[in-house]
């Protein structure tokens, strides 16, 4: 007998949120990590808020909100409680009960800003490797660093002289037609209009400039995982200022050793190095491009052999290279980094750690898991 296309609702529904998410669903570990860490950030929570007025959204479930935007690309606020109205797991994960109402997508962008104030982003970060490290699962001496760019939410039109008229424009007000010919654009005599902290920079004398950040990330050799991040304007010595700011920002008196590419064999960086007492796994450079003949000269690496005769230095050179799956699981999944669609450098800088904290929660779990079945063995 055919079945009516009728739907009946119950009277009453005694369910939990919870009874629609699947046993073996990685989310269940992922939410357990980072609850972990909600709770040692409770101090800083009472910190935030006045102790009168009306009740705002709790930060846990703001912050729960933001690492799945990360975690599975959402790309805009508005999408994410659009989705929290009906999507169960979702509901679960950020805290909802099957009575609470979602929260407006405006209210939800309001108490993000309040997060950036008060820098709770990293805090999470940090919350969440030193379980990683009370776990024995990273190194604490060997590491490998690199940086990416990262599209700013702004075009070439909106690059405009910062002394003097801007270029002639015609066309539409929200999309003039800006005539570029014979106007020369750099960042010292041009800023964005739409993000003045973006600047213009390619990695590929070929490829046209356009306005970027530069996210940096210090991965630990033994988990793979990131254990700092860092978000500059795009120049050419951003990389190397980045990863000394992230080398001296590590614990311990002990001699450590971080692998590089080519780009780090400079003076400023292997001397820099040496005086944090790290050791300069960097690959010689010995070829440097002639600006005036336009072809490739040689120079001379600050890398010698008294560092890469040893076998370490080889190993760091293979390790290193895996830096480059954080960054592209950042932009291929999850959290899309390729471009962002938030303005100024705070915000972008939240976006970029939130991504690098996206995959560090998906290899934790597995890696706690590993480290359990061998401890067991």
């Amino acid at each position: 007998m055919r079945g009516a296309d009728v739907t009946q609702e119950g009277l009453f529904i005694v369910r939990k949120t919870s009874d629609y998410v699947p046993m073996e669903h990685p989310l269940i570990a992922i939410r357990e990590i980072v609850n972990v860490a909600l709770r040692d950030m409770d101090r800083l929570f009472e910190s935030m808020y006045e102790e009168r007025g009306r009740y705002s959204v709790p930060p846990e479930w703001l912050l729960r909100g933001l690492v799945l935007q990360a975690l599975y690309g959402i790309r805009s606020e508005r999408l994410l409680c659009e989705q929290l109205g009906y999507n169960m797991l979702y509901r679960w994960f950020v805290g909802l009960g099957m009575e609470d109402v979602a929260w407006d997508h405006s209210t939800y962008t309001q108490n993000r800003d309040r997060l950036i104030e008060h820098d709770v982003i990293r805090e999470l970060f940090g919350r969440v490797m030193k379980q990683a490290e009370d776990a024995k699962l990273l190194s604490s001496e060997h590491f490998s660093v690199d940086g990416t760019l990262i599209r700013a939410w702004a075009s070439i039109k909106s690059f405009v002289p910062k002394d003097g008229p801007p270029p002639d424009k015609s066309g539409s007000k929200s999309n003039p037609e800006v005539d570029f010919k014979h106007h020369k654009r750099s960042n010292d005599t041009h800023e964005s209009s739409s993000d003045p902290d973006a600047q213009l920079y390619t990695k590929s004398k070929k490829a046209e400039a356009l306005p970027s950040f530069m996210g940096h990330v210090l991965m630990d050799n033994r988990s793979k995982l990131a254990v700092d991040t860092r978000l500059t304007p795009a120049s050419g010595k951003a990389e190397r200022a980045a990863a000394l700011n992230m080398l001296a920002a590590l614990p311990g008196e002990q001699r450590k050793t971080v692998g590089a590419d080519k780009a780090y064999d400079t003076e400023d960086f292997v001397s820099g190095c040496r005086e944090l007492n790290v050791t300069p796994h960097v690959a010689q450079n010995t070829y440097e491009y002639d600006t005036k003949t336009g072809k490739r000269a040689k120079r001379e690496s600050r890398i010698d052999a008294r560092t890469t005769r040893h076998e370490g230095y080889r190993v760091s050179q293979v390790i290193r290279k895996l830096i480059e799956t954080l960054f592209g699981d950042g932009k291929q999944h999850g959290a899309t980094i390729r471009q962002v669609k938030l303005r100024g450098q705070p915000k972008v800088s939240d976006v970029f750690t939130l991504s690098m904290l996206a995959v560090n929660l998906r290899r934790l779990p597995k890696l706690l898991t590993a480290q359990a079945m061998a401890g067991s063995g």
